[in-house]
C-alpha cells in the first residue's frame, strides 16, 4: 500500500466512524503509517470529520514533530506518537468516542466479552483513569499501559483501537461498541428481573476458541 492509499483510507475510516455515531462532527482522530516508518499521517483538529480529504492530513514523526501539512494536527497527536514509539507492530490508531462503551466504563460497569467475537477480538478490556485530553500525562499513561492490548478505554473520554492496519484498528473500536450494547441490554434486563443471570462463555471454552481461531 502506498502513502496516498493510506491517506485516503484514513479519511474513509473517519467518515465511517461519524456515520456509525462513534464520533461527533469534530471529534475523534485516526492515524496510520506504512510498516517500519518513523512517521505517520493523522487527521487534523477542528475540521468536519466526515468531510476530510487526503490533503487535509498531517505527517508527523514518532517523536511528535510536524513534518508536513498546512492544518493543525489532532490534539491527541501525542498519544498516537507514543503508541507508535512503543509498538512496532502497530501501524494504525483509531480514537473514537463510543457512547455506550464510554458510559458503561464511566459508571464502573465491567464490559464483559460475552460473545465469541468479543472473546477472540478484544480479550480482557483495560480501562484507564481519566487524564486531560491532549496532555503529556495521557500520552504517558497510554504508552505505559498499551502493552499487548489492542483496545483501551479512556475514562470519561473514549476508546482507542490499535492494529496492524486501519481495518483491524477500526474493527476493534466497532467490536467494543457492539459488545457494549449487548452488555447494556443484559444489564437493563437483569435490573427488570433479578432472577436473570448473565451467562458468559466458560473459561475452558474461551481457551479452546483462542487455540483454534488464533493459531499462528
Amino acid at each position: 500500500m502506498e502513502e496516498e492509499e493510506i491517506k485516503a483510507e484514513i479519511c474513509n475510516v473517519m467518515k465511517n466512524l461519524y456515520e456509525k455515531n462513534l464520533v461527533a462532527s469534530l471529534g475523534g482522530n485516526v492515524s496510520a503509517r506504512l510498516p517500519g516508518k518513523e512517521y505517520f499521517w493523522i487527521t487534523p483538529t477542528t475540521k468536519f470529520k466526515a468531510g476530510l480529504k487526503p490533503e487535509d492530513l498531517l505527517k508527523v514523526s514518532v517523536n511528535g514533530e510536524l513534518i508536513e501539512g498546512k492544518l493543525r494536527p489532532s490534539s491527541e497527536t501525542k498519544f498516537h506518537a507514543a503508541i507508535y514509539s512503543v509498538r512496532n507492530d502497530v501501524n494504525a490508531v483509531v480514537h473514537a468516542h463510543n457512547p455506550i462503551s464510554t458510559a458503561l466504563a464511566s459508571l464502573g460497569i465491567e464490559i464483559k466479552p460475552i460473545t465469541v467475537n468479543a472473546v477472540l477480538t478484544l480479550g480482557k478490556l483495560k480501562v484507564l483513569e481519566y487524564e486531560t485530553p491532549g496532555s503529556k500525562e495521557l500520552a504517558e499513561k497510554i504508552s505505559a499501559n498499551v502493552g499487548n492490548s489492542n483496545v483501551l478505554i479512556l475514562g470519561n473520554h473514549g476508546v482507542v483501537g490499535l492494529g496492524k492496519d486501519l481495518a483491524e484498528a477500526a474493527n476493534f473500536v466497532e467490536m467494543l461498541e457492539e459488545v457494549s450494547k449487548i452488555n447494556l441490554i443484559a444489564f437493563l434486563l437483569q435490573s427488570l428481573d433479578k432472577r436473570l443471570t448473565l451467562k458468559t462463555i466458560p473459561e475452558d471454552e474461551v481457551k479452546a476458541l483462542i487455540r483454534y481461531f488464533c493459531k499462528e
